[in-house]
């Protein structure tokens, strides 16, 4: 038996193996390591709500869950913080351990449906694979405080909210910045 994450570990001993069976538990998952994309995450150190229901059914164990968590970052206009609730329901199929008669199955079966399986691992059941990607595509890739954020001005760095609405930079063409010299310089008309 390989090991599971501690945290993601649920064990379903008291769910009898009949067809029909229910158990009903609620759990709070303190994570170890943050949960997200790059720019927002539910943090290390927060809690997961799971609220889930398991069935008995003939393959395995039927998992239905509401998922809830707040995930955070920064806005990738403006790098104010953004704060998402994340409210997800999952619906996943743990089957029994594999008997061996099962383990038959073409190259192109093993490929196609094996990795997306869940086996129960005895009495235990890793949430984390289901958990971790209902979270990640629930986030959005670019974060944004909302929608009609301006950012920040390129030049100086302040919000374009707070500036002014004639706030402009000079800007100087390389190119010509030798000739301000000479624009300054008085002409010399004595020769």
């Amino acid at each position: 038996m390989s090991r599971l994450p501690e945290i993601f570990k649920l064990n379903t001993y008291e769910l009898p193996r009949r067809a029909g069976e229910m158990k009903e538990y609620e759990l709070d998952i303190e994570l170890l390591e943050k949960v997200g994309v790059e720019l927002i995450a539910v943090q290390a150190g927060e809690i997961i709500e799971v609220d889930a229901r398991l069935e008995s059914v003939t393959e395995g164990v039927l998992l239905s869950a509401e998922i809830f968590a707040v995930a955070t970052g920064e806005c990738i206009r403006c790098l104010d913080p953004v704060e998402i609730e994340i409210e997800r329901r999952i619906q996943e199929l743990y089957l029994y351990e594999q008997k061996p008669e099962r383990k038959k199955r073409t190259p192109v079966q093993d490929d196609l449906d094996i990795e997306d399986e869940l086996l129960l691992e005895g009495d235990y059941m890793n949430l984390e694979s289901p958990i971790r990607d209902a979270i990640c595509l629930t986030l959005p890739i670019n974060p944004l405080c909302s929608d009609d954020c301006q950012g920040l001005c390129p030049d100086c760095g302040l919000k374009w909210v707070d500036l002014s609405d004639d706030h402009v930079h000079e800007t100087i063409d390389a190119r010509w910045a030798g000739l301000a010299d000479v624009a300054t310089e008085e002409p010399d008309f004595k020769n």
